[in-house]
């Protein structure tokens, strides 16, 4: 139910409104005098004001820029008994959604009053969708990994510096690159994302670049490329190291001269790009390999991000649970929350789909669970950790049973650095000396995998 907060001095009109609004089920609130509807403002919830231009104590005007202080988002309805085209006009100004004149016409009032509660209710939805938005594209976490991932991404955003993202599958690179694109001077430019794991190699060329009509037997018509189309904002290039040698080539090349051509085109085009790259592989092996040419790989590393694992950062798991779960409650108006019993099983899960793995969980638990407050059993059952089949003896230990060999390799790597790490009382030299490996090479690793002395 709607309510209706009547500002008025004369109360046979307050009595009079009260009556016609309470006859199609509003709620309606009664003030004397501006003081008076001010107060009630602040204390009681108030949808919409009907307000007096002439009111004892403090003029309706004065009472509309006082609603537009202590509550911007509040619509307001100026009637007046004396009303000239100024007096109208300085009310919308002023932030009024419309202006009526007494005597009142009942059909005017309830189509007044019913066009500023739909204004009302449709200016709510876009902040909430704003805000949503906003939240959608936030990196969750206070761990001290992903707090140096905000920080490197902010200070990259500064620049038009060329940025490499690496992570693992579901560590949220993607959300990394929006991130660094939303607080750069490109903001208003597109954000435009390629696959180039999904693109055949015998397309990427044409994806990326364009082509002209006829330039192939399937090109009927001519085609823009994604660099063309990222023209004053950021080309995120997603999984690049799964392209070819050959289009790894021509990529350098467009990204050293910010020139190209379409396929079968002459005319050498060039566009304003910012170019942000991400890859889930070791770059480095894959150069070591020859399946990575190392001058693109320098050319897109000018700033190197490395986005941590979710294993690596548990302390963040409780956040987004709940982050993911108010999301879905949003959705669905089902209100749903994890025992505290539930949320360290959770901690304590590998998740070698990383946050991906752990979203997709929380809408499972959402559509799936009657539980108002779910518990550590079905969240068990949801994630189907109660169906997983023991690890054989001697094999492979079970915390890496559920793991692609590159993530259960890194996932040993830190636990046996920290293992060196504890044994040496966190000094750096011992325990690079017993790793085997460099202070420096120690350094970066514990970096790489978030690793905080004293862990």
């Amino acid at each position: 139910m709607n309510t209706i907060l009547v500002i008025d001095d004369e109360p046979a009109i307050r009595s009079a409104v009260r009556d016609i609004l309470a006859d199609e089920k509003y709620r309606v609130l009664l003030a004397e005098d501006g003081v008076v509807g001010l107060e009630i403002i602040q204390s009681e919830r108030v949808d919409l004001v009907v307000l007096d231009v002439r009111l004892p104590r403090m003029g309706g005007m004065d009472v509309l820029k006082e609603i537009r202080r202590l509550k911007p988002e509040l619509e307001v309805l100026v009637v007046s008994g004396h009303g000239t085209i100024d007096m109208a006009v300085q009310a919308v100004r002023l932030g009024a959604f419309d202006f009526i004149e007494k005597p009142l016409s009942i059909d005017r009032l309830l189509t007044a009053v019913r066009n500023g509660l739909s204004m009302a209710s449709l200016r709510a939805e876009n902040r909430r969708l704003r805000r949503a938005v906003l939240r959608e594209d936030e990196i969750i976490g206070d761990s001290a990994a992903i707090r140096e991932v905000r920080d490197l991404a902010d200070q990259a955003a500064k620049s038009d510096a060329r940025v490499l993202i690496t992570g693992e599958n579901g560590t949220g690179k993607e959300l990394v690159a929006r991130r660094i694109h939303a607080a750069s001077e490109r903001a208003r430019g597109p954000f435009v994302a390629v696959n180039c794991a999904a693109i055949p190699d015998t397309l990427i060329e044409s994806e990326l670049f364009g082509h002209e009509k006829g330039a192939f037997t399937d090109a009927v018509s001519r085609r823009i490329g994604k660099f063309e189309a990222a023209d004053g904002g950021t080309l995120f290039l997603d999984e690049i190291a799964d392209m070819s040698l050959a289009a790894q080539a021509k990529v350098l090349r467009a990204i050293q001269d910010m020139r190209f051509e379409r396929i079968g085109g002459q005319e050498s085009l060039s566009a304003d790009v910012r170019v942000i790259a991400a890859t889930n592989k070791d770059l480095e092996a894959q150069i070591a390999a020859g399946r990575f040419r190392e001058d693109l790989y320098f050319r897109l590393a000018v700033v190197l991000i490395r986005v941590p694992p979710l294993r690596a950062r548990r302390e963040d798991i409780p956040e987004l649970c709940r982050f993911f779960l108010a999301q879905r409650n949003g959705a669905d108006g089902r209100g749903r929350e994890l025992t505290e019993e539930a949320l360290r099983f959770l901690s304590g899960h590998d998740w070698p789909g990383n946050v991906r793995e752990l979203r997709n969980l929380m809408e499972r638990v959402s559509v799936l669970s009657d539980e108002p407050l779910v518990s550590e059993a079905t969240v068990r059952r949801l994630l189907g950790a109660e169906d997983r089949p023991p690890t054989g003896p001697g094999l492979i230990p079970e915390e890496y049973s559920g793991l692609k060999l590159l993530p259960a390799k890194e996932l040993f790597e830190r636990n046996y650095l920290v293992q060196k790490l504890r044994e040496s009382e966190y000094t750096i030299t011992k325990a690079a000396q017993a790793a085997g490996i460099y202070p420096s090479a120690l350094h970066a690793k514990m970096k790489k995998y978030g690793i905080e002395s004293g862990e």
